[in-house]
């Protein structure tokens, strides 16, 4: 059985001489990048590479990290452009209401009246809330905000949602 991997970032570039890449983070947990955490790098569908964090620090919207034992610029150079991730054990128990991201994406989502929308292919982090995007057939997507007067049933086993859209929401 193959290891199950997720997303948390995505190398951009290198910042400064002293081995600091720059992150675009995508989780909502802080501890991913702490000092001792795991992560493993992985560029172009290759094998991941295990990579411990020795520092991290957020830098003008960017998560700024480095590794055990690349203490230099051309230490992590060739990491520019790979993906970070962690490993299904990794996963940390959500309350009520919380989900992951892969657990949304891939769902089908229906209206309250029965008709069907489309799926889920991306979630957006624009502020207060998430906002998923629903692709819909022969139309242009549309853009679900994860609040509780909108979506009004999740079921993560069955891939379903139900939304009760606000007035405009689908136009």
């Amino acid at each position: 059985m193959e290891l199950q991997m997720y997303n948390v970032g995505k190398i951009v570039n290198t910042h400064g001489i002293k081995g600091e890449v720059k992150v675009i983070r995508i989780t909502d947990f802080d501890d991913r990048f702490q000092p001792g955490a795991p992560l493993y790098w992985v560029k172009d569908g290759g094998k991941p590479e295990k990579l411990i964090v020795s520092g991290h620090r957020e830098h003008k919207g960017f998560d700024l990290i480095t590794f055990e034992g690349l203490p230099t610029i051309n230490d992590v150079e060739r990491l520019k452009g790979g993906i970070l991730q962690i490993r299904e054990e990794q996963l940390s128990d959500l309350e009520e209401g919380e989900y992951y991201f892969h657990e949304i994406i891939g769902c089908r989502v229906f209206h309250v009246d029965g008709t069907e929308l489309g799926e889920v292919k991306e979630i957006l982090t624009p502020g207060a809330n998430d906002v998923w995007v629903v692709e819909r057939e022969g139309k242009s997507d549309v853009l679900i905000p994860y609040i509780d007067d909108v979506v009004k049933q999740v079921d993560i086993e069955e891939g379903r949602i139900v939304i009760d859209p606000i007035e405009g929401l689908l136009d």
